[in-house]
């Protein structure tokens, strides 16, 4: 591989050693794939980012995401993949903010301010692949 002179600042593995948590609110793990794990461990002053993919499945599996609350903003983003209609996010998920229940079968962005308790967040139904990303204005999530 070509060395270059900013090549410090392009992750090719994420972070290894990570505490996986039950991600995909019942879906069992098989169904997911982490993509990257990414944080100020990887690449020094890095926001924590974590990609996902989520297959679809018929089974039920892992326990949601418990409530909780960070003392960093976070983004959790989902995404369809379906090229004709990508807003159509294949899939219907749950994710409760501040004590809220919201329900989505769109992509999405839910931006959730520090100190909001978020979660359970959970995959009711997919029939499609969503691509998921999460990230905070943390340089360390765990």
């Amino acid at each position: 591989m070509v060395e270059f002179k900013h090549g410090k600042y392009i992750a090719l593995e994420g972070r290894k050693e990570i505490p996986k948590p039950p991600w995909g609110g019942y879906l069992p793990p098989d169904s997911v794939s982490h993509m990257m794990y990414l944080d100020g461990t990887v690449i020094k002053g890095a926001p924590y980012m974590e990609f996902a993919w989520f297959w679809p499945t018929d089974k039920v599996g892992a326990e949601s995401p418990k409530p909780h609350k960070h003392d960093f903003d976070e983004v959790l983003a989902f995404f369809g993949t379906d090229r004709n209609d990508p807003k159509d996010l294949g899939a219907e998920i749950e994710l409760w903010i501040g004590g809220e229940q919201n329900i989505m079968n769109k992509s999405f962005v839910a931006c959730i301010p520090a100190g909001t308790e978020h979660c359970p967040l959970n995959i009711l139904k997919i029939w499609r692949p969503v691509f998921h990303v999460s990230c905070g204005q943390s340089s360390k999530y765990f």
